[in-house]
């Protein structure tokens, strides 16, 4: 299996490995706080939940494309429009989520491939933004099969993924290594909360695994 490019990408899946506690997203609801971690030790490697092999409109392989950080995320099927900021880790070692703000924002997980890469590329989002209301992953779980996903990256490329599959998860078993871990094509992780509300947040995780489509080019 093909490693995603750069030393940091695998450094950090080497640390995952070696955590006890998976990464994930918090959502900005009572109790949530500016990163969180699971319990749950790292889920073994899975080919469940993977969505189809990337193809263009002629059914050839998506060819992956450079690196260039994200500056926007659209998914027009549940209205998102949003900038993109970039998210390391926090003190405590767990991937940082977006402020809770009143005009809040995707952020993708630096420590990931861009979009377009080799590799799984991170989009973290909030479901709800606190006192502020909906966050900008509010509809993440509605998405379906097939939808499209849009990454306006630096350099005026816009990387177009496909969605493979959505998935509900419980945070206690947050699937780790299908998240952060090796893949041998480019591939695209949405992550927001949901599940039941709680006074301490959502029980829950939205997972939406997608694929490259196409690379359109600037212009």
């Amino acid at each position: 299996m093909t490693r995603p490019p750069g030393r940091v990408l695998a450094a950090a899946t080497a640390a995952l490995a070696a955590l006890p506690a998976a990464l994930l997203v918090a959502c900005g609801g009572p109790g949530d706080g500016g990163s969180a971690h699971t319990p749950a030790r790292p889920a073994a490697s899975s080919s469940a939940g993977r969505p189809a092999g990337q193809t263009d409109q002629a059914g050839r392989p998506a060819r992956p494309l450079p690196r260039s950080v994200p500056v926007e995320l659209r998914i027009p099927a549940i209205g998102v429009d949003t900038p993109v900021m970039r998210l390391g880790l926090a003190p405590d070692g767990t991937v940082q989520v977006p402020p809770v703000t009143a005009h809040d924002q995707a952020g993708w997980y630096g420590h990931s491939p861009t979009p377009g890469q080799v590799g799984p590329s991170v989009v973290l989002g909030h479901v709800t933004v606190g006192r502020y209301g909906d966050g900008v992953f509010r509809r993440l779980s509605r998405l379906h099969r097939g939808d499209r996903i849009e990454a306006r990256l630096g350099n005026g490329t816009t990387a177009v993924f496909t969605v493979g599959s959505v998935r509900t998860v419980a945070k206690a078993h947050f699937p780790t290594r299908e998240v952060y871990g090796d893949v041998n094509r480019p591939e695209l992780r949405l992550i927001t909360c949901g599940g039941p509300r709680t006074a301490n947040g959502y029980e829950d995780n939205v997972i939406v695994f997608a694929t490259l489509s196409a690379g359109t080019p600037p212009g």
